[in-house]
């Protein structure tokens, strides 16, 4: 049996099993884990609803808010996924779909749990998801072809040997109009995304461009095999620990860390909050999409200026060896 015989039987298991394990874990094992949650009211009467959600050792991290209002500014600016207001009536909730349906109907359940027996819980949406999308599937499918398209345009731009300017060029011409193209459908087409329309573009061609300018700048540096170990780890680890489904809190850890570090992950919380919630709390994932972009170019810049000294070197180094006299 040869090498490359070898290879591949154990290879194509191998990804395989990685695949499933990233998708089977992180789906099989979703839990709040230091979800951020409002408790509003005054201190007298959130005291038991705070030691009771508190209970739940590890599962929320809990923020005080002096009143209703007070708190569904905290859901608007992003900081928290909802908040428990004590009212003379009871407990009300309030959610934000739009940040996460799953996230909003298992508040809705603890919630639910923490009210007396036959209690109804009165809830309110503060942002809620579009009604064209309520469950947030058009936008969480949109994840995936964003990064099959970063990786075609890492790959292609490796593959069709183009550097420096013209390779930077092409990663961020691609990458606009992966965005353009993204929003049009997902937001004028489909109404699942609310934002500024500008700004979903951009954000969707930063994703592009973080994941092409990732895979060219790996090639570029250790050669053609960067494209596979790039697309490996941003399709079968990026994409489940994305939490684009559910929420980084969710996810065990440190499935929600690391999926926060890569671009499905960072793209899929800055696109939420671009569409959903006028930017708020889109600056860490904005940051980490930023180091990519900035560490892949380089890594595209760098590689190419390597090729070019040894391209140039060569024909010097034939010219040393070659014999005296010889006419070139």
């Amino acid at each position: 049996m040869s090498r490359r015989m070898l290879a591949v039987i154990l290879l194509a298991p191998l990804v395989a099993a990685v695949a499933l394990w990233a998708a089977g874990w992180t789906g099989a094992r979703l839990a709040p884990r230091d979800l951020p949650l409002g408790v509003a009211g005054p201190p007298a009467a959130t005291a038991r609803l705070q030691t009771s959600l508190e209970e739940r050792e590890g599962a929320f991290d809990i923020h005080r808010y002096a009143d209703e209002a007070a708190a569904k500014e905290a859901i608007k600016d992003h900081e928290v996924y909802g908040a428990v207001v004590a009212t003379p009536q009871g407990p009300k909730l309030l959610t934000a779909s739009a940040a996460g349906p799953m996230v909003a109907q298992m508040l809705t359940t603890v919630a639910a749990q923490q009210a007396p027996q036959g209690t109804v819980v009165p809830t309110e949406d503060v942002v809620p998801a579009p009604s064209a999308d309520p469950r947030g599937a058009a936008l969480s499918g949109s994840m995936l072809p964003l990064a099959i398209a970063g990786i075609a345009a890492g790959a292609l731009v490796t593959l069709l040997q183009l550097r420096g300017t013209r390779a930077v060029g092409a990663l961020v011409g691609a990458a606009a109009l992966v965005g353009a193209a993204g929003t049009a459908i997902a937001g004028s087409w489909l109404d699942a995304l609310t934002g500024n329309w500008w700004a979903e573009a951009g954000t969707l061609g930063l994703v592009a461009l973080a994941i092409g300018s990732a895979v060219a700048g790996l090639a570029a540096v250790i050669g053609q095999p960067g494209i596979g170990l790039m697309a490996m780890l941003i399709m079968l680890i990026g994409n489940p620990f994305s939490a684009v489904t559910s929420a980084p809190q969710l996810l065990p850890e440190p499935a929600g860390l690391i999926g926060q570090l890569l671009p499905p992950g960072a793209g899929a919380s800055l696109v939420r909050s671009v569409a959903f919630f006028d930017g708020n709390g889109g600056g860490g994932p904005a940051l980490t999409l930023g180091v990519w972009v900035v560490l892949g170019l380089l890594g595209v810049v760098l590689g190419g200026l390597r090729a070019d000294r040894a391209e140039t070197a060569a024909p010097a180094s034939d010219r040393d060896l070659a014999p005296a006299g010889s006419v070139a």
